[in-house]
């Protein structure tokens, strides 16, 4: 089943004196997570962007991994920017770039991205990758649409999109824990709830993307690949 719900800093755990959260999902998940990842980053170069990047800590452990892949971590919640940065610092890596704030249901996502210069005070050129975990269920749907229009304007052409979390199939859940969690998802917001394959799908195909690949994950998750379909056009 999905592993947060909760706000990282109003979950009980602990607060480093300079900001740092820390999510037990993160250290549950990381592991699977980059052996996806690593089969598509590995000897490659460029920017990812992590969209929602809560905590930061994924982003600390990917960038470690990766050296010569500069990574831009993002969310849009003031404490959890306060986070990432703070683990920016502790973890001094040199191809961790300052957290973006991102509205993802904005498709245009930030105005840095605009800029497109890949300038340490400005943001990425086109990205490499961006990966996006355990967000569209815990949002209102406009966010997963701004998600994909904002991944079909930014990605390279040969870029590709990952998204974690808990998915439906064919309009049914892949397990009663998930059946269980996305009721209780929805009776605390109408808008929420976990989304299905196929919709997803339809939201990529209108932002020129291609489900490519769909990998089972532990806990009844899943990560969803995609990249430019025959019709994306990069330069749009």
């Amino acid at each position: 089943m999905a592993e947060f719900v909760v706000e990282f800093g109003k979950d009980g755990r602990r607060i480093e004196p300079d900001g740092r959260l820390d999510a037990a999902a993160f250290h549950r998940n990381h592991q699977a997570i980059w052996a996806v990842l690593e089969k598509f980053l590995a000897g490659k170069s460029g920017d990812v962007l992590e969209a929602g990047s809560g905590t930061g800590q994924h982003v600390v452990h990917f960038a470690g991994h990766t050296p010569d892949i500069t990574w831009w971590p993002s969310d849009y919640n003031a404490q959890h920017l306060k986070s990432i940065a703070a683990w920016r610092a502790h973890a001094g890596l040199a191809n961790i770039r300052p957290p973006l704030r991102i509205d993802l249901s904005d498709p245009a996502w930030c105005p840095e991205l605009h800029d497109g210069s890949g300038q340490e005070n400005f943001g990425p050129g086109k990205l490499l990758a961006a990966f996006c975990a355990n967000v569209i269920h815990i949002a209102p749907w406009r966010v997963a649409e701004g998600l994909f229009e904002g991944a079909g304007r930014y990605l390279r052409a040969d870029g590709r999109l990952y998204l974690y979390g808990p998915f439906k199939r064919d309009g049914k859940h892949t397990a009663m824990s998930n059946a269980v969690f996305d009721t209780s998802l929805r009776e605390r917001d109408a808008e929420w709830g976990v989304r299905d394959v196929a919709d997803v799908a339809d939201l990529a195909d209108a932002a020129g993307l291609a489900l490519l690949e769909i990998v089972p994950m532990p806990a009844n998750n899943l990560i969803l690949a995609f990249g430019r379909s025959e019709k994306g056009d990069p330069g749009a």
